[in-house]
């Protein structure tokens, strides 16, 4: 297809579309289908859920929501299959169903997140008693099925089951896809196979730029040189670095960002208040139906702070310590030694307590938090460029693939 015919299906698409100025990607526009999810409540929720949580407690520039993420994975989906179609359409059988589907499934994928960023699923949901297995890319598949069934859109029914499918492609819950099927199409929002995706490329430079921090990783590179090859997508040998550059990005932000000293701080002390309100709150008994979850947000930390309520008093206190900034203390951290991550078991409180030497003070396990924090780059132990390409595996770059800290802090002053 020549520049000008290119263009003008661009215009096509674009004269029923609605523009929308992100900061990030700049224009992007939203066809009619796309349209009809974004302008819903439950889409709209996500206006209330701040990208990273209760980070902005630390970094006052993390204030980002899930809302401009999620335009800004759509906005890259649909620019990713428009390009691979503009160099391989005609031989890969690319049609505007794919588009569409892939493009939906970048803009749907956190429709089912929880608050507070992953603190929601990871920590609180699985310190309540009874403790609760539960993961975001499963509720977001509910609550595409809700908004289409509440709000009558009308879909293609291949097209919705393959966006929820792509949805959830990197978790284990993935369907079995045919023999068929194009295979690439759900490497695009939710790679299962080596990470890198759409959803990374948004989020590692979106929340780099929220918290000052610079970013060598550069998008436009990796989109420029992707092609399909085996029914995978794959990039030049020489690409390598700008690989690299994702991952160790995305390192980077959990040290320096997710996993701060003072932000995971703050995190356990909210947590704790979501365990003392869930009796009179029902926070988790709201987490499996769709038509209950899409009215749960951020909000719940001012509905406990502003509260009267006898029952909220204890989780109340906690908050009000939070924005009094009389956290939990930060102790010790200690990185496990390479030769032990193997065999490494998670440290405890109780163990931390039992250690404690003779003194004046004496803990108990509910006076200490023991973070456990797992940094990798996204594929455990192993080195996810080993499965990009295989002539980047011989590349002189080399990368530690995982690290694991304990992170201690106690809850009482000493």
């Amino acid at each position: 297809m020549g520049g000008c015919s290119k263009d003008y299906v661009n215009y096509l698409d674009r004269r029923f579309s609605k523009k929308v100025r992100d900061n990030v990607h700049g224009n992007i526009y939203l066809d009619p289908l796309s349209l009809k999810f974004v302008d819903t409540e439950q889409f709209q929720r996500l206006r209330d859920l701040k990208q990273l949580g209760l980070t902005y407690m630390v970094y006052p520039g993390a204030v980002h929501s899930r809302f401009e993420h999620s335009l800004g994975v759509f906005s890259l989906a649909g620019e990713t299959v428009h390009r691979i179609k503009a160099q391989q359409g005609s031989e890969l059988g690319i049609d505007n169903l794919d588009i569409q589907t892939v493009k939906l499934a970048g803009l749907l994928h956190d429709v089912g997140h929880g608050p507070f960023s992953h603190m929601f699923e990871r920590e609180f949901l699985r310190q309540i008693p009874h403790g609760i297995k539960w993961c975001h890319e499963d509720m977001s598949v509910r609550m595409i099925d809700h908004i289409v069934d509440f709000h009558h859109i009308d879909i293609d029914a291949e097209c919705l089951k393959k966006a929820k499918d792509m949805v959830i492609a990197s978790t284990e819950h993935v369907s079995h896809k045919s023999v068929n099927e194009k295979h690439f199409l759900y490497d695009i929002v939710a790679n299962g196979r080596n990470g890198i995706d759409v959803d990374k490329f948004d989020y590692i430079v979106r929340d780099s730029r929220a918290c000052g921090l610079g970013c060598s990783f550069q998008i436009e590179r990796l989109m420029d040189s992707m092609r399909v090859m085996g029914d995978e997508i794959c990039y030049r040998d020489k690409d390598y670095l700008t690989i690299f550059k994702l991952f160790s990005s995305r390192a980077d932000l959990h040290r320096t960002v997710y996993t701060h000293a003072k932000v995971k701080a703050i995190e356990m002390m909210f947590v704790d208040s979501l365990i003392k309100a869930d009796d009179f709150l029902q926070i988790s008994s709201k987490i499996q139906d769709p038509a209950e979850f899409w009215k749960i947000d951020d909000s719940i930390l001012k509905t406990i702070e502003i509260s009267h309520d006898q029952e909220l008093k204890e989780a109340r206190e906690l908050i009000m310590r939070i924005k009094r900034r009389d956290l939990y203390q930060f102790c010790n951290e200690f990185s496990v030694p390479k030769d032990r991550l193997e065999h490494f078991k998670d440290i405890t409180p109780q163990d931390i307590v039992c250690s404690q030497e003779n003194g004046d003070i004496k803990l108990k396990e509910e006076d200490v938090v023991v973070c456990n924090v797992k940094i990798d780059l996204t594929r455990g132990r192993s080195n996810p460029l080993e499965k990009t390409l295989r002539a980047m595996r011989n590349s002189r770059y080399m990368i530690i693939a995982s690290v694991i800290c304990c992170q201690l802090f106690v809850k009482i002053g000493l």
